[in-house]
């Protein structure tokens, strides 16, 4: 019976989640639009769905953090006016079973230039921010 219970709990935090992306998407296009990528990566990267396993949500996040990365036309600017604290999850991006194009391979190297291989293992490591 508890467990019953606990589904539409679940699915409320699901659609909780797809709302504050979406929130989140709004504001990113506005700084898009206001020619601010780096600001725009920045709030696309932080508050990721923490810990969820609902795809929805993953393909919702990955839809807006990848759009912010192909608006950026100078990566090393980016890097040049993007805090250290980004870089773990940055790396991120493209991991796992998204698609990855060109630009995110173009960031990847840098960003392995720049922080070294031990981003690479601290995203791996990472498991509270899912991108």
């Amino acid at each position: 019976m508890a467990g019953a219970a606990d589904v539409p709990a679940e699915a409320d935090n699901v659609e909780a989640i797809i709302a504050r992306i979406e929130h989140k998407s709004r504001k990113i296009e506005t700084l898009l639009k206001q020619s601010k990528p780096v600001e725009a990566l920045k709030m696309a990267l932080e508050g990721s769905p923490p810990k969820t396993k609902d795809e929805r949500c993953k393909s919702a996040n990955w839809i807006i953090v990848h759009r912010t990365i192909m608006a950026i036309k100078d990566v090393d600017g980016m890097f040049s006016s993007l805090d250290p604290e980004y870089y773990d999850i940055l790396m991120k991006v493209g991991d796992g079973d998204r698609p990855t194009c060109d630009q995110c391979l173009k960031i990847h190297e840098r960003l392995t230039e720049r922080a070294g291989l031990g981003c690479i293992l601290r995203s791996i490591a990472d498991t509270a921010n899912t991108v």
